[in-house]
């Protein structure tokens, strides 16, 4: 069951989305201050990082992360009290329902072969 985990996506009235690579974006943003160097932590382009920041600053009323542009002493990016808040708020939604599941994510352990990777 190592490899069974919960992926929560959240659709919004507006048709955006907020799931895992959003957040996870918005995390490596306030941990380097930067989106590019947040984007190569995760694996990401810049372009993908920046289209997903205007994504998600377009969903919200208020941005969840301001960047300032590069030059002599370069740029950076930080993750706004509103970015904070989604992050923590998607957080606490992730773990309730990790927690609320849990026996039937045991369940469904005990129903995967374990002999093969999953595809």
């Amino acid at each position: 069951m190592a490899g069974t985990h919960l992926s929560i996506r959240i659709d919004l009235a507006s048709g955006d989305r907020i799931g895992p690579g959003k957040i996870a974006l918005l995390e490596a943003i306030r941990s380097t201050g930067s989106i590019s160097a947040a984007a190569r932590s995760i694996g990401m382009s810049y372009r993908r990082a920046w289209l997903l920041v205007e994504e998600i600053n377009r969903a919200l009323r208020e941005p969840a992360v301001t960047a300032e542009t590069g030059g002599a002493g370069g740029g950076g990016a930080m993750v706004t009290p509103v970015g904070e808040r989604v992050v923590g708020l998607y957080r606490t939604i992730e773990s309730q329902a990790r927690a609320a599941a849990g026996g039937e994510f045991r369940a469904i352990g005990k129903l995967i072969r374990h002999d093969q990777k999953a595809g």
